[in-house]
């Protein structure tokens, strides 16, 4: 015997049926869903950006925490939704072909920082995905790829 259900569909009688499927989806993810496991520079620096549109959610402060002790000299700004590392470099010079190293490596992985000079030859590079309004892995694959790039310290 068959059952029609509200939508007209036939269904199997009540003890033919199989046990309802776990929900896929957690009812709190936050609580179900694991840390991001921190990865070390080079791990970070042999991987390239992706185009990021947005949907996926931002690192938490915990992993961008975690993340930022693989990363000398990196910190969080902006409430945790942003990375930033200072330089103080030999001259203005110095910093403009510091600058123009991040942009070629920034331009190769598609993924552009904010870059900052003042006083002549105090620089900032400062990173975040806008798509996300946080922090994502390119965030932190591009900040392993700069900190490597040649700059002239005072």
């Amino acid at each position: 015997m068959h059952r029609t259900n509200h939508a007209g569909w036939r269904s199997a009688p009540p003890t033919a049926r199989q046990p309802a499927e776990p929900n896929p989806i957690p009812s709190d993810p936050a609580s179900e869903t694991k840390p991001m496991a921190a990865q070390t520079p080079g791990e970070l620096r042999h991987k390239k950006c992706l185009p990021c549109e947005g949907g996926v959610a931002p690192y938490s402060p915990d992993e961008a925490r975690d993340q930022l002790q693989q990363l000398d000299g990196w910190r969080l700004t902006h409430d945790g939704q942003r990375i930033r590392k200072d330089w103080t470099v030999k001259n203005f010079m110095a910093g403009m072909r510091f600058f123009n190293e991040c942009a070629r490596v920034a331009e190769e992985d598609g993924h552009h920082p904010d870059l900052h000079i003042e006083g002549y030859r105090n620089v900032s590079v400062e990173l975040w995905t806008h798509a996300i309004g946080g922090l994502s892995e390119n965030d932190f694959i591009l900040a392993a790829k700069i900190s490597e790039l040649p700059i002239e310290v005072k």
